[in-house]
């Protein structure tokens, strides 16, 4: 379908094959004629501008001088425009207005580009935006639609001021956030009581007529119902039983779910299957899906549906799904986007100097279950990661493998950070786990032997952090078990012993409702175990309503978790149904998450917090109480690139016709990253949602668009400087400036 992408929010066709000429020629729909109408009355310059110039480019000049105009007055926003000017001092200095002015600026600098779009196959994505205002004020064509032109007539009732500067309000966050109910709420633990008994009872008769059987988890002939389901309370407990029963069907989900699933939700479902789309939701986790809806929660779950029901978009471009993230497209003997060359491409990943990814051959390249937006879907799609639990067990070759990982991280210059996930680190059996943690000792104490004959200036970074990626706390808390505890206890003793400083569980929980108290007790024992638990969210379109993610910073920092990273969804078409734009992650940090910041003169104390991961929550609560903070904000909002890294400074330079914005994003400032970002510049990212496909889906939710009505405005972002709690520690010497394993090309 290369011609045509479908507009999954209305059942208009945008056709992509015309080129431009004949795009011009296209007639506006009525809508459009009144946004249009709207924007001329209510701005007589630009009226003036599109009615009397002779042609389009003459108005773009018309306009280009009427910005310029307007900047000769604001001397920031004129540094800034032209990049004279940077970083996050820069950006707070700029006005609602001066967004506009560089917007419009931006999109006159960047006419008549053509952008590959990957959401289209490949095809270009241009951006005159100006001469489509021309040509529908002329002659009333030029193609666009009502996205694009509700997009342009909020832009100029931003620089006109009918469009108001955003004021955010503590009372009115409070407000948000009380929307959202926390699994912990005594109503919602009440209803997935029920839930556990529908679904213990859904596999009890399952069970009897013969239709699944397991091993390890059966019934003692004669056992009368009371008795099986006794039984199965206990087996409740068991992590084990909960991966051995998992829905892997359609059918066994809608009967889980009480047969609540729609005919277009289970048709989806079954095209899902047959395109090789797993399904895979353990029965702990299902408990979290409201059946029958009551009136305290509703929509109180989407975001944990958003996460177990795919999207016809996914579907769709199953198949043809790409690393989103080009460093993990790898070939042997090649460095990697990066410039890394890695020991494998299966196991490592890079991005930065001080942080490599290991991906175990263990259990651990599952997990306890699918999120339909995982950042990994291409690697479902070549099958290399995958639900067949008992092919994932450690082969022989793992057993050879592991050493020369760990070769490779022990003769890195720069390297002081692993992270162990997968899939999920803590789907390893704890035999497995234990065996990777050695390894890492035993290559952390060798980095620091060697250093002693190193001169000073020349030695290693050596490895202080250590990091296990897991979803489980959210999707499978009876993970956290007392023989877990005990080998990452004792990791911690000895790990200490040869200078591993920071232990941290990088969790992911996506809601609220994803709290229980199952959940809470694993956290405690984490946390109680020495280690810190941070949390990484996926800023869904479900997640992204107001007053969700404070909430969730908040339920979570009560139980000793702090936020890390708010990640906005990446991916192209087959993460349509779950992208929530930019603009949206930008107005959520400055108008949400403003008030959870930390003040400057808490930050030596929010520093040592990793040192005293076991009193953690004391420690949460009374820098909140003293500080007067509803949650605290250490976590950054950040896109991963297709390029190399995170960020979210970025400025909107063009628009398409049907309202999709091309950004162009700039390389995070604030941290070290591989030399090749030097060369490789800024990455255009254009989205695969308009502004107008979001606000719509809002609606459908049950939003009101009134109270996002700013989104609209942000146009510009600036990524967050890093919190001092997760700030690497100092080393007492000079480390080297030379990297090893790095190979730029010429």
């Amino acid at each position: 379908m290369p011609g045509k992408m479908k507009n999954p929010l209305s059942n208009r066709v945008d056709n992509i094959s015309m080129n431009i000429k004949d795009l011009d020629r296209v007639g506006i729909s009525v809508r459009s004629r009144k946004l249009l109408h709207s924007l001329l009355d209510e701005n007589p310059r630009l009226q003036a501008i599109l009615k009397k110039s002779e042609n389009a480019d003459k108005a773009t000049e018309s306009i280009f001088n009427w910005m310029m105009e307007l900047l000769k007055e604001r001397p920031s926003a004129f540094a800034f425009y032209q990049r004279e000017k940077t970083g996050r001092e820069a950006f707070e200095k700029l006005n609602w207005p001066d967004y506009a002015i560089i917007r419009i600026l931006d999109y006159i600098d960047h006419m008549e580009w053509e952008f590959p779009d990957p959401n289209l196959y490949g095809d270009a994505a241009v951006s005159n935006p100006f001469r489509i205002l021309w040509l529908a004020t002329r002659k009333g064509t030029g193609g666009g639609n009502e996205d694009f032109f509700e997009d342009m007539l909020m832009l100029f009732r931003q620089l006109n001021g009918k469009l108001k500067a955003p004021r955010p309000d503590r009372k009115r966050l409070f407000k948000w956030m009380d929307r959202h109910p926390s699994g912990l709420d005594p109503d919602i633990m009440e209803m997935r009581k029920m839930n556990r008994e529908r679904i213990l009872g859904v596999i009890i008769n399952r069970m009897e007529r013969g239709e699944i059987s397991d091993q390890r988890f059966r019934f003692v002939p004669g056992m009368t119902r009371d008795q099986k389901f006794k039984k199965a309370l206990e087996w409740w407990n068991d992590y084990q039983f909960h991966l051995r029963f998992a829905i892997r069907t359609p059918e066994l989900l809608n009967e889980m779910l009480d047969f609540t699933l729609s005919p277009m939700t289970m048709s989806i479902l079954n095209n899902a299957r047959q395109v090789g789309i797993p399904i895979f939701v353990n029965p702990y986790y299902l408990t979290l899906v409201n059946v029958h809806e009551p009136g305290f929660a509703v929509a109180a779950d989407l975001a944990i549906r958003d996460y177990i029901l795919c999207s016809q978009q996914l579907v769709n471009e199953f198949g043809r799904i790409s690393a989103w993230e080009k460093e993990d497209q790898v070939e042997p003997g090649k460095p990697n986007a990066a410039g890394w060359l890695l020991p494998t491409s299966d196991c490592v990943h890079r991005r930065y100097p001080e942080v490599a990814i290991l991906i175990p051959e263990t259990m651990g390249r599952a997990c306890g279950g699918l999120c339909v937006s995982c950042q990994r879907m291409y690697d479902f799609q070549r099958r290399h990661l995958n639900f067949d639990l008992d092919r994932l067990k450690p082969q022989k070759r793992w057993s050879e493998r592991l050493p020369q990982l760990m070769q490779y991280f022990e003769n890195d210059s720069q390297l002081r950070d692993i992270l162990i996930t997968g899939g999920d680190a803590l789907m390893s059996s704890n035999r497995s786990l234990e065996k990777i943690l050695d390894a890492v000792i035993e290559m952390a104490r060798n980095k620091r032997r060697a250093n002693r004959n190193r001169p000073e200036g020349e030695k290693f970074a050596e490895i202080v952090r250590v990091r296990l990626g897991t979803r489980l706390p959210a999707y499978l808390p009876q993970r956290i078990t007392p023989g877990l505890i005990q080998v990452l206890s004792e990791f911690k003793k000895k790990a200490t012993k040869v200078g591993i400083r920071q232990f941290v569980i990088q969790t992911h929980f996506e809601t609220a409702m994803e709290l229980t108290p199952e959940t809470s007790q694993a956290i405690r024992m984490l946390t109680e175990a020495g280690w810190t638990v941070t949390n990484q969210m996926v800023f869904t379109a479900a997640a992204s309503r107001r007053g969700h993610a404070a909430k969730l910073r908040q339920v979570l920092n009560n139980i000793g978790v702090l936020s890390y990273y708010t990640f906005t969804v990446k991916g192209y078409m087959e993460n349509f149904h779950n992208f929530a734009t930019n603009a949206r992650a930008v107005q959520e940090q400055m108008e949400e998450k403003v008030f959870g910041q930390v003040p400057e003169t808490f930050h030596d104390e929010i520093r040592r917090f990793p040192e005293q991961a076991t009193q953690i929550v004391n420690n949460i609560q009374d820098l909140r109480k003293r500080a007067d903070l509803p949650f605290l904000a250490t976590d950054r909002n950040v896109l991963n690139l297709p390029g190399v890294g995170k960020s979210l400074t970025f400025r909107v330079i063009g628009i398409t016709r049907w309202g999709r914005r091309i950004l162009e994003f700039d390389h995070d400032s604030t941290r070290t990253h591989s030399p090749i970002i030097k060369k490789m510049g800024r990455v255009v990212i254009i989205e695969s949602k308009s502004i107008r496909q979001y606000m719509a889906q809002l609606e459908e939710m049950g939003e009101n668009l009134d109270e996002y009505e700013t989104v609209w405005g942000y146009s510009i972002g600036e990524t967050e400087p890093g919190e001092p709690v997760f700030e690497y520690p100092d080393y007492d010497f000079r480390i080297t400036k030379r990297f090893t394993n790095l190979q730029l090309e010429e």
